[in-house]
């Protein structure tokens, strides 16, 4: 789904034209289905830790092509900064100063992810230095090119490297499926989770709840699961039956016909989960609607309609799901639909952003609900993603979102499909009341 736009530019003239004219020249973002490895090599872990050398054992285990120092190297995938053990500003340049020499050897498609600690509020240098990670991170992923993408992972103290957590975070940064992740810094807070066993399927043998699922980014998410080994249950409205039943046959999955805003919508969910014989594992709250309107012509026809899906409605059903008892699973992973409008607010949208910013709040505080029961809320905040709504938006209103981020240019629904599937797993068992973004580092925000 390539815009017109990013076609022309693609092309031998229509990219001259642009490179003449300082347009921007979107670059072809390869995919999971382009570059299925788990790690584009070779790759550079810099760093004189002991954790830098936990990594580049890691990073051999996997197979990948490991230097620790760029000698030689005419084309480099993948770049590890392990800054784990900085304590003071001035330990950050000679770190991160060598990979300035070997920015133009990036191949496209390139990642570079950076492994520290985030501030304690104890030691003022120490502090600092970690603090400047971020900049620096947040920064580079503004002057990577080539389709190439900058991401850090946080990892507490007294969490270890090797922990679940920081492993699946390193490996969802690491891979094609976070093509429209950059810019981002995801914190890994505790050592729970579990390695996965085969990462090629890594939701096998766990069931998944898909709300919003008949269409758009929700039947992406049934299917991206569905393709890592999830038994799926997509549930949606009953005006969207027909759909709902062609994804259904098409996954071999279990369908729900329910309006998620209705009275005791929570309850028949588990009426239904419960004569089915199923206990959910995954619970993906897609379901969402938009009422655009200056707050001077809102109304409570509009307002309260989007509230009541976007965020009341995942509150019910989980409240539902979990006072049940018997209809979740071990270690349940509720990843819920929040946007970048909930972050940095968007014009006509103070309904849309209050019901997502609402939802970033909310799985603060379920994460620590479902902790004892093993399990973990987290939140996925897309930026401008082609879908049928948004092709409906004003032609230039729509161009305009597509390359106000660093990729300049749109994401698709496989994007936001895929950083479900990662904090779906096992492995980010460690990873909680997080929202991550997946915009191209759209520059609104953080």
């Amino acid at each position: 789904m390539t815009d017109a736009y990013t076609r022309f530019t693609r092309s031998a003239p229509g990219g001259a034209l642009a490179k003449q004219l300082g347009l921007p020249r979107p670059s072809k973002l390869p995919r999971r289905a382009d570059r299925p490895e788990p790690v584009l090599g070779p790759v550079v872990v810099l760093g004189g830790s002991a954790g830098a050398d936990e990594i580049a054992r890691l990073l051999l285990h996997w197979g990948a092509d490991v230097r620790r120092r760029f000698d030689e190297l005419r084309k480099i995938g993948s770049v590890i900064v392990v800054a784990d053990e900085i304590n003071s500003p001035s330990d950050l340049g000679p770190l991160v100063l060598p990979l300035g020499s070997a920015m133009r050897s990036l191949a496209p498609g390139a990642r570079v992810i950076t492994l520290s600690r985030p501030a304690r509020g104890e030691d003022p240098a120490q502090d600092a230095a970690r603090g400047g990670v971020e900049g620096f991170l947040r920064s580079l992923a503004h002057e990577m090119r080539g389709g190439a993408t900058a991401n850090g992972v946080l990892v507490e103290d007294g969490v270890k490297l090797d922990a679940p957590g920081v492993i699946g975070a390193l490996r969802f940064f690491l891979s094609a499926r976070s093509a429209f992740v950059t810019g981002q810094l995801l914190t890994v807070s505790t050592d729970a989770g579990s390695r996965t066993e085969d990462d090629t399927l890594p939701l096998a043998g766990r069931t998944a709840l898909v709300t919003g699922a008949a269409r758009g980014i929700g039947a992406a998410i049934a299917r991206t699961l569905a393709a890592d080994g999830a038994k799926l249950v997509v549930l949606d409205v009953p005006g969207a039956g027909t759909e709902l039943a062609r994804l259904a046959n098409e996954l071999r999955a279990v369908p729900i016909q329910l309006d998620v805003t209705s009275a005791g919508a929570g309850e028949r969910l588990v009426g239904v989960l419960r004569e089915r014989g199923l206990t959910l594992d995954v619970i993906v709250l897609n379901a969402g609607i938009t009422r655009d309107k200056l707050l001077a012509n809102m109304t409570a026809d509009r307002w309260d309609p989007v509230l009541a899906v976007n965020i009341t409605s995942q509150i019910t059903l989980t409240e539902a799901l979990i006072e049940a008892g018997d209809v979740l699973g071990e270690r349940p992973r509720v990843v819920s639909l929040a946007s970048t409008s909930g972050i940095a607010g968007n014009r006509g949208q103070t309904n849309y952003a209050a019901s997502k910013a609402g939802v970033i709040a909310f799985v603060d505080a379920l994460a620590g609900r479902l902790e004892p029961l093993g399990g973990t809320a987290n939140a996925v905040a897309p930026g401008f993603i082609e879908t049928e709504m948004t092709a409906r938006m004003p032609a230039l209103t729509r161009e305009v979102a597509r390359r106000v981020n660093s990729l300049q240019q749109g994401g698709l629904p496989i994007d936001v499909a895929e950083t479900i599937s990662f904090l779906s797993s096992d492995e980010a068992g460690g990873i909680r009341g997080e929202t991550l973004r997946v915009c191209g580092q759209n520059m609104v925000g953080k």
